[in-house]
């Protein structure tokens, strides 16, 4: 049976990852989540009773923890998920940021590196550190072109900021101290079980309620979006084929506007939800204040994991997001339960005085 601790795992992408890995059955799975307002019991669901899982709650900055938790479950490998992801609240309160995705990683590199170095020379060999980061932090592209593993690093909002931080601590301990870091860069994810305060979700539910549906700016911002269980897929492959000191970007090769997937969540909610008072729902769609320093343009070049360890996307964007709305529509209870009294689907990170009357 072969361990893994994985930490941010009641999050989105972290609560797929965690059914993901545990479909092999000589997997076992040790969670590790702060349970802040994104990370949600809830989304574990069946997960949290697998004979193969354990969850404990807590937080990566804690070297305490880290080392009872490494001591006790002697991991094969830990993939790190744990993060604070979203753009508009670092606008709003950077600092919780700093503190998870900076301070946090790097404590948790260092309680890795200290645990790795005692192994015996084959587990040693064995063992990896998987970190997810983000294509944010090489910031804008132009009209053409993709991000690759050359790529700049140019990272424009605090979030990114601190996603580019913790990935130049990766790969340092790779380069300092030999720690088999592999880190993944990807493109937007979509998909069920999302904290509402993403773009899809937000839009949705919006979309269902009747409720106006706000785009920043002019909505042409360009997005390549990424199925969740396709990213998982990804990731997996990583952890078992990739290479020590590598980096793997990973997207969808599906860039949108964010009006056109706007639009495109209007039709689909239109024909999955009909309502001749709110029909076509393309009327609720109101420009707002843009959010500062807001990228223009994202794309993913993912040739190397492609050529390299053999994964390809495989949900196209249509279905994908048929298969999330439908999800939404049916899970009402869940959006409830997690965002009871932590949102209400208002604007974050506006800046003062430029939010709309």
């Amino acid at each position: 049976m072969n361990t893994i601790l994985l930490t941010g795992g009641a999050g989105f992408i972290g609560r797929w990852l965690v059914q993901r890995l545990l479909a092999d059955q000589t997997v076992r799975v040790v969670t590790l989540d702060k349970l802040t307002y994104a990370g949600n019991l809830a989304s574990l669901g069946d997960v949290l009773s697998h004979p193969h899982h354990e969850f404990v709650e807590g937080d990566i900055g804690d070297h305490r923890l880290l080392g009872a938790l490494l001591e006790r479950h002697r991991p094969q490998a830990i993939v790190n998920l744990a993060a604070e992801s979203h753009v508009d609240r670092s606008i709003d309160a950077p600092s919780p940021f700093v503190q998870t995705n900076v301070v946090g990683t790097s404590t948790l590199l260092d309680m890795a590196c200290r645990y790795w170095r005692q192994l015996a020379p084959g587990q040693r060999d064995a063992f990896r550190f998987l970190h997810l980061s983000t294509d944010e932090v090489f910031g804008s592209l132009g009209t053409t072109g993709r991000f690759d593993e050359s790529s700049r690093y140019a990272p424009n909002s605090p979030y990114a900021a601190s996603k580019a931080a913790s990935d130049h601590f990766a790969r340092a301990y790779f380069r300092t101290y030999g720690l088999p870091v592999i880190t993944v860069n990807c493109a937007n994810n979509y998909g069920p079980y999302q904290f509402p305060e993403k773009l899809i979700p937000l839009m949705t539910l919006h979309a269902i309620a009747g409720k106006p549906l706000p785009v920043y700016g002019d909505g042409q911002q360009v997005r390549d979006w990424l199925y969740v269980e396709d990213h998982c897929e990804a990731l997996a492959v990583a952890l078992e084929r990739g290479q020590p000191g590598e980096v793997y970007l990973v997207g969808g090769r599906c860039e949108r506007t964010n009006l056109q997937v706007i639009r495109e969540i209007c039709a689909a909610v239109d024909d999955l939800a009909p309502d001749a008072s709110l029909a076509p729902r393309t009327r609720l769609i109101t420009f707002v204040a843009d959010r500062p320093g807001h990228d223009q343009r994202y794309a993913i070049d993912s040739s190397k994991i492609q050529n390299e360890l053999g994964w390809r996307p495989r949900h196209p964007f249509e279905a994908g997001l048929r298969k999330t709305i439908q999800w939404y529509l049916a899970n009402s209870a869940w959006v409830a339960q997690v965002t009871k009294d932590t949102f209400d689907g208002e604007r974050l990170g506006a800046p003062q005085g430029r939010l709309p009357p």
